[in-house]
């Protein structure tokens, strides 16, 4: 009998072992999610316009006078309108004449709970002298600017009023930058050292930001962005401090469709607010600025600095592609 069990006892165990694990039910994986679409909030060039147009309306915002004073609390009251929590930033800098001028920098904060953040500028004082304008009599008088100063200022406006539909996972600043245009008139002997006395509001903030040890990752600047087939080549200090921030804006555009907009090829080194930002504050910061080798001035739009940059000058289209742009690479 022992043996008999012990046969038995063999053939089960054996018949255990030989069990094939193919005849176990296979565990199948859960199914990958499917990715979630990235849903960017609608830009709208006409809201971008109207921004544009209010700006003009209150006159040519030149520091100390009534318009400027007037803009500054409309522009500050917007972004806090749109949800972003504001701040003034008021100070003082010596102008190429020895003046000591009043600035306000205007700060839109946007998810500031995000510690990943992004800087987007422009600069919203306007051009104290038309001194390229092709009337001498002019020369002394202040522009509308309304492509040089308030075209920036309205996509960024726009840009805020959707962000409010949508928060981005970054977080955004909005700095509008003061004293940006009160370099020195071209009929003034030119000196080396006038390169300083442009964009005077981010020279400021650069060296005294607004938060203590601020950090972004990259700065995106606008200037002169309202112009009817208006040309944005990559701006030389823009490829020098941030090759990588040119390249991601330039590709989303071609990817847009609006490589005729943003060509790849490169422009010129412009002494504007982003190389201050670059410099002092060590933020990559890129500048999307029109230029045109073959305007009457031989670098920027052929209004630049006269009396003809008025609202006549902004096209809705080509708002409406730089607020696309920009807000494609904010929600990437």
């Amino acid at each position: 009998m022992k043996s008999i069990f012990a046969l038995v006892m063999s053939a089960l165990l054996l018949a255990g072992c030989n069990h094939s694990p193919k005849n176990k039910k296979e565990k199948t994986p859960p199914p990958v999610p499917p990715q979630q679409a990235v849903v960017i909030p609608s830009f709208n060039g006409d809201s971008a316009y109207h921004y544009v147009a209010e700006q003009v309306a209150f006159g040519p915002r030149v520091p100390g006078s009534e318009a400027h004073k007037k803009c500054a609390a409309y522009l500050a009251s917007n972004l806090e309108r749109f949800g972003a929590s504001v701040q003034q930033q008021a100070f003082q800098m010596r102008a190429y004449n020895g003046k000591i001028l009043d600035g306000i920098n205007i700060i839109g904060t946007i998810n500031p709970e995000a510690n990943r953040r992004i800087l987007l500028s422009a600069h919203w004082d306007s051009r104290p002298y038309a001194d390229q304008d092709s009337d001498e009599a002019k020369h002394r008088q202040p522009i509308d600017g309304a492509n040089d100063g308030a075209s920036g200022v309205g996509v960024l406006l726009e840009c805020a009023r959707a962000m409010q539909q949508t928060l981005p996972e970054v977080g955004v600043d909005i700095i509008l930058f003061d004293l940006e245009d009160y370099g020195p008139p071209k009929d003034q002997p030119q000196k080396e050292s006038d390169g300083e006395f442009w964009g005077l509001g981010s020279q400021y903030w650069a060296n005294n930001p607004h938060v203590f040890d601020y950090r972004a990752v990259y700065g995106i600047l606008l200037d002169m962005v309202g112009a009817q087939d208006a040309v944005f080549p990559m701006e030389r200090f823009s490829l020098y401090y941030a090759p990588h921030i040119v390249k991601k804006v330039w590709s989303k555009a071609q990817n847009m469709g609006y490589e005729s907009y943003f060509p790849q090829q490169e422009g010129t080194y412009i002494n504007d607010d982003h190389l201050y930002v670059n410099k002092y504050a060590n933020i990559p910061m890129i500048d999307i600025i029109h230029q045109d080798m073959a305007s009457v001035n031989g670098t920027f739009f052929d209004h630049w600095h006269t009396m003809e940059d008025n609202i006549t000058t902004i096209d809705k289209s080509t708002l409406r592609v730089v607020g696309e742009v920009l807000m494609a690479v904010i929600y990437e």
